[in-house]
């Protein structure tokens, strides 16, 4: 092996995980350490997208679909990468799955690739899948790194679908482009349509998201 790759530790990356590893690798990336409501990542994005519930749910996917095969690519390759050149090679990895998916979505859904304009390339620059690529993949063996690649993108998805349900309901009075409130009756409230209304959203779950789990918390400490 070459001097200039990365280095394995002998724990706990070349340690086969257990069940409860797996466990608590995935629930942590759905909620306990989710990328948005606790590490505050990926937030260009999750402002962008989230108007439309169904933007949100594609985004997600692709998110997921990102993240996981970096994860696994990364995690393969980890005991080949130079040092010196480790973050070129995983933003290459992530460069490549990314332009796949938007190539896909422009021949098989233009009108959602439309819709979404650059923000499915902005995933390379996402800090979520970088972030895991090197905090969790580059340590770790193969088939973990996936389930932490996707509960990540799994705790990513659920966040932008429930901003999205929110913003789209009260901005359009729509949900998946359903009529929800009658335009009879009900005003729609531009102000969520625009930036404000996804960080007053965004604010508000994980005001409510963090309160709950310190609630948890001094219940568990009694």
């Amino acid at each position: 092996m070459s001097d200039n790759a990365v280095s394995l530790p002998s724990a706990p990356g070349n340690i086969k995980p257990d069940r409860k590893k797996y466990r608590e690798t995935f629930f942590g990336g759905i909620y306990t350490t989710n990328p948005v409501t606790v590490q505050v990542l990926g937030i260009c994005i999750f402002l962008a997208v989230t108007i439309r519930v169904q933007n949100s749910i594609v985004m997600g996917l692709a998110l997921i679909v990102v993240l996981t095969g970096t994860n696994l690519f990364v995690s393969m390759l980890r005991a080949y990468i130079p040092r010196r050149i480790r973050m070129i090679v995983e933003v290459a990895i992530i460069a490549t799955f990314v332009i796949i998916l938007d190539q896909l979505l422009r021949a098989f859904y233009w009108d959602m690739s439309k819709q979404l304009g650059p923000y499915v390339a902005l995933i390379i620059t996402n800090c979520i899948v970088m972030g895991r690529a090197e905090a969790f993949a580059i340590q770790n063996p193969p088939l973990i790194s996936m389930v932490d690649g996707a509960a990540n993108g799994i705790g990513y998805l659920w966040i932008l679908v429930a901003v999205a349900l929110v913003r789209e309901l009260i901005g359009s009075g729509t949900i998946l482009g359903f009529t929800i409130l009658s335009t009879s009756w009900y005003t729609k409230n531009i102000l969520f349509l625009l930036a404000p209304g996804a960080f007053i959203t965004g604010g508000l779950l994980i005001w409510v998201i963090n309160a709950i789990n310190l609630s948890l918390k001094k219940e568990k400490a009694k």
